[in-house]
């Protein structure tokens, strides 16, 4: 395997490694964002006479 082929594999696989991240990321964000939306509303919900 030439070496610029090799670089390009790569550089490849360490991009799609930070894609993956990313979007675990964002779901986790997500998911604590709506829990805290949550929290919230219960609070709101508990306080409304």
């Amino acid at each position: 395997m030439s070496t610029k082929l090799r670089a390009l594999v790569l550089l490849s696989m360490l991009g799609m490694g930070a894609l993956v991240s990313a979007c675990h990321t964002t779901a986790g964000a997500g998911q604590d964002i709506s829990a805290t939306g949550d929290a919230i509303s219960k609070e709101a919900r508990k306080d409304t006479p």
